[in-house]
């Protein structure tokens, strides 16, 4: 990686957000900035994507501490998905912010957080990764913080609380695995050996960091900030913390497992089987939560919990095709985690109803959000041909054909069972939003949403199903850019 493309894609937000709020621009002006800002990152992480892979180290203070830079396969599909969706979901805050305070804080602590999770996304070793990972952290918190309200305050401190307390988890990883890998950097395949140390202690180090790592996934049992984080920011910040951020997690277990522990190593072990029941227990937990729940914010990031450990599943498959699999789910799931929270929060703005069961017939005052809405409820559920069919389709044809025991088994039939569940949670809201019954009238006098926040919604709809139909390149891409990596 090039140093003028580090200092584009991850430098210039982190400065842009930080001289923000000491500017004090107008609302046009602040606009302009934003989206001027995340589209020249956008366009860099394009131009890093293409470029030869190169490594810039930064700091190497030793052996052993050196913080670096690269573009590999892993970095090109997390970087390209958080700043794809950084811009889309910044010019819909431009229109939600307006019915905030502070909108030049908010969008600082927007542009600081992109700058921070694309430094993780191009970290080239564990200690890098590691310090990114707790940037993202502590620059995205003040997004749930937002507007101050009793509230958002204990949601950002259970966030903090669970992420800092989940990445000491993975800083004793970071300590031990440092010492017995190969190298500092990451190297597909992982460079632990059997005879690295003791065998066991290192099982039980890297089950903790996998955990720790994953709280900001929200994988059981450190999951319990995202249902309490997501209600309390404001919908875009929601829909980032969700389909991007939270991603944050995942990438660190990629790295953790894929590129420095090595799959062969953990294959067959019970840290596989102990991984790989707490991602299905969470599976169905947030599933049979999300169906439970009324508030339609908190029942989408329910469903965000059970949604990413998906993803973590087949990782935790620890073979090539569930790798592919996850990064499918991961791409796909942003899209359309995206644009639901830019529909819960587009009806939040124009009805200020913030529970289910008053959403009956708001598809007669704003037919193209809940259009949107159906569409992506349908891709989430894994209608075929939307892109959540395919995604799932690979995990479970991933652990049928690799699956460890009665888990290859089981895997799938957990999935199915929660696909009826996230159809038992969204689509009765699209039925009822369109035909609320002749008793009961929908009495809310609310318009539909702006092109600003409308278009987002549509785009990422739209796209959810586009993804799917075209799905066969971007999978043929991924598996022949992983190829190998399950050991």
């Amino acid at each position: 990686m090039t140093l003028t493309l580090f200092l584009l894609t991850v430098v210039l937000p982190v400065l842009a957000g930080a001289l923000l709020p000491l500017l004090r621009p107008g609302r046009r002006v602040l606009r302009a900035y934003v989206a001027a800002v995340t589209a020249v990152v956008l366009a860099a992480a394009i131009a890093a994507a293409l470029h030869a892979p190169a490594r810039l180290s930064l700091w190497r203070v030793s052996d052993a501490l050196d913080i670096a830079f690269s573009v590999d396969p892993a970095s090109r599909v997390f970087s390209l998905l958080a700043a794809g969706l950084w811009l889309p979901v910044g010019v819909y805050a431009f229109s939600y912010m307006a019915h905030e305070e502070r909108e030049a804080r908010f969008f600082g602590f927007y542009l600081m957080a992109e700058g921070a999770l694309l430094g993780m996304d191009y970290a080239a070793n564990l200690v890098a990764m590691y310090f990114l990972f707790e940037l993202v952290t502590f620059s995205s918190l003040p997004l749930v913080f937002h507007t101050q309200s009793r509230e958002a305050l204990a949601a950002g401190l259970k966030y903090l609380y669970y992420s800092v307390g989940g990445a000491f988890l993975g800083l004793l990883g970071v300590v031990f695995l440092t010492r017995y890998a190969a190298g500092l950097d990451f190297v597909p395949g992982g460079g632990l050996l059997d005879g690295a140390g003791n065998r066991p202690l290192l099982l039980a180090v890297v089950f903790a960091a996998v955990v720790g790592f994953s709280a900001k996934a929200g994988l059981y049992p450190l999951h319990g900030w995202l249902p309490t984080a997501h209600p309390a920011a404001p919908a875009p910040a929601s829909a980032v913390l969700s389909a991007v951020i939270a991603k944050a997690g995942v990438l660190a277990v990629l790295r953790l497992l894929y590129y420095v522990v090595g799959p062969g190593y953990l294959r067959g072990t019970w840290v596989q089987y102990a991984l790989l029941a707490l991602a299905l227990l969470t599976v169905f937990m947030g599933s049979m939560m999300a169906y439970r729940e009324n508030g339609l914010k908190k029942r989408l990031a329910w469903s965000t919990v059970s949604q990413i450990s998906y993803i973590l599943t087949g990782l935790f498959l620890l073979t090539a095709q569930g790798l592919v699999g996850g990064l499918l789910h991961t791409l796909f799931h942003a899209v359309i985690k995206t644009g639901l929270f830019l529909v819960a929060g587009a009806v939040i703005v124009r009805t200020g109803r913030t529970r289910v069961d008053e959403l009956r017939g708001i598809g007669r005052r704003m037919p193209g959000s809940l259009w949107g809405f159906a569409l992506l409820s349908l891709a989430l559920v894994g209608i075929p041909p939307f892109s959540g069919f395919v995604s799932k389709w690979a995990l479970a044809e991933a652990a049928l054909d690799g699956g460890p025991g009665a888990l290859a088994w089981l895997v799938p039939v957990v999935l199915l069972v929660s696909a009826l569940l996230t159809a038992g949670y969204l689509l009765p809201i699209v039925t009822r939003g369109f035909f609320p019954g002749r008793d009961l009238p929908f009495d809310c006098v609310a318009a539909e949403a702006g092109p600003a926040m409308l278009v987002p919604i549509l785009l990422t709809a739209v796209l959810s199903l586009a993804l799917g139909v075209g799905a066969g390149p971007l999978t043929d891409a991924l598996t022949a850019a992983f190829a190998g990596i399950g050991g």
